[in-house]
């Protein structure tokens, strides 16, 4: 297994510009390191039973045997499909999560935050999935393109969210914004990172627990 960490600083006020956002947008309250808050490890889920089976429904619809998808932001669980052969790499912030999630076959620790760069070669992936990560990130713009170079061109990327997280290292402009204002924030970083055919799918009401939304485009 691969372990990185990177050292850059963040430039999210020259993307807040870029994307015609308040120039503060990706302020956190919580400004300490991402890496020491993500230390010890969480082994629970960030989203009910009913919202996990909603959005393993919504994968085993867009992906197929075999593809090869890089599970960014991710934990010791991955809500992929069990009967679906994938051929998965995982990326997060706790060496610990990592390891325990069966369906990596490998993975790395990086802080997107301090540098976007993803450590993989160009056309590397099928599909890219980001699960209740998206509202932590300071630089989509950079990471999104990065995202869009690791895709095969035409590949997927899907970012899901439900209405909760860690609300002090959520940036400024997400906690700002309901859940349908959020869906146009991420469809906004799409469109200004290059992607295309991008569509919001609400996967859970939250009548009866978590709200699920699901933005996915293509490279």
């Amino acid at each position: 297994m691969e372990h990185r960490s990177w050292t850059k600083r963040p430039s999210g006020m020259d993307e807040a510009d870029e994307l015609n956002l308040p120039a503060r947008a990706f302020d956190k309250q919580d400004d300490g390191s991402d890496l020491a808050f993500y230390a010890p490890a969480r082994l629970v889920t960030h989203i009910d039973a009913g919202a996990i089976a909603a959005l393993t429904d919504h994968y085993a619809s867009l992906l197929t045997p075999g593809d090869r998808i890089l599970d960014l932001m991710s934990s010791w669980v991955s809500h992929l499909p069990d009967d679906l052969d994938l051929d998965v790499v995982g990326h997060g912030m706790n060496a610990e999560e990592l390891a325990a999630n069966p369906r990596l076959g490998r993975w790395f620790v990086q802080d997107l935050n301090r540098d976007p760069t993803l450590p993989e070669r160009d056309a590397a992936f099928d599909a890219v999935l980001i699960c209740v990560g998206v509202q932590y990130l300071q630089r989509p713009l950079a990471v999104l393109r990065e995202v869009r170079r690791v895709l095969e061109p035409g590949g997927l990327v899907v970012a899901s969210y439900s209405n909760r997280c860690f609300p002090t290292k959520a940036v400024a402009v997400w906690r700002a914004l309901d859940m349908e204002g959020q869906a146009a924030l991420i469809r906004h970083y799409l469109d200004r990172a290059g992607f295309h055919d991008i569509e919001a799918t609400l996967l859970a009401d939250g009548q009866t627990g978590d709200p699920l939304i699901a933005v996915v485009a293509r490279a």
